[in-house]
């Protein structure tokens, strides 16, 4: 009993230091972090882990350690949902880079956010001059959200005053060969009718179709799967 619960604080006190270290490092995305910053939370994990475990490693102390972080991690996740201090103290909350078409530097520092790396963000918006834009936020997760500014925004059809039809989810039909009739029954249709659109396409056995989907027009898409045979070089892109 005395080595749970050694195990247990160990586990409660390097579950709470990796949440104030994580932290104080800022945000950032996966996709925006540097081969350095990997390294440093491969790092951080790898510490972590072994404060958590101690000298004594054995099964004991491992299962008692995963089932600590397991509770404090759900734990965590509970308190985000019913406290807006708890969300705001552990993941922090969105913050404005730009604001009616100015940078806030502080807000930048404060998340640790260099201007190279918020035009870096705003290029993946298509955004290539700042005075494009209105606002910018940094997420949580340190994606960015681009405003433009109204006349540097794309015109849409209600700009243009032109009515256009309903989009909705396409339901998935067939996949892999198999006919999803359930799917198919909640469009109100049978497999009558989707044999005979496979037929149309010169497809006359459901096993050879990889996928088939209706869209909200009523548009069936089908794709065939592609024959067993070799790829040669440069087929299906630069390689």
């Amino acid at each position: 009993m005395q080595t749970i619960l050694i195990s247990v604080l160990r586990a409660v006190f390097a579950y709470l230091l990796l949440l104030i270290v994580a932290r104080l490092m800022g945000r950032k995305g996966l996709s925006q972090m540097t081969f350095f910053d990997f390294a440093v939370i491969i790092t951080l994990g790898s510490v972590t882990a072994n404060l958590a475990m101690g000298p004594e490693n054995t099964p004991t102390t491992a299962t008692t350690v995963l089932i600590t972080l397991g509770t404090l991690a759900i734990l965590t996740g509970y308190l985000h949902i019913k406290s807006v201090w708890i969300r705001k103290l552990t993941n922090s909350e969105p913050v404005t880079a730009i604001e009616n078409g100015r940078i806030i530097d502080k807000n930048l520092k404060k998340v640790r956010f260099t201007m190279n790396e918020l035009t870096t963000l705003l290029r993946e918006k298509n955004v290539f001059n700042l005075a494009d834009v209105e606002f910018a936020i940094i997420e949580n997760d340190g994606q960015l959200s681009v405003l433009p500014k109204s006349q540097k925004a794309p015109l849409t059809p209600s700009d243009l005053n032109i009515s256009t039809s309903y989009k909705g989810l396409s339901k998935d039909l067939i996949m892999d060969g198999r006919v999803l009739k359930e799917n198919l029954q909640s469009v109100k249709l049978d497999e009558k009718w989707l044999n005979t659109q496979l037929s149309n396409q010169g497809i006359t056995d459901v096993g050879k179709v990889f996928y088939a989907g209706l869209d909200s027009a009523g548009t069936l898409y089908v794709s065939v799967k592609q024959p067993d045979t070799p790829e040669y070089h440069g087929q299906y892109g630069i390689e």
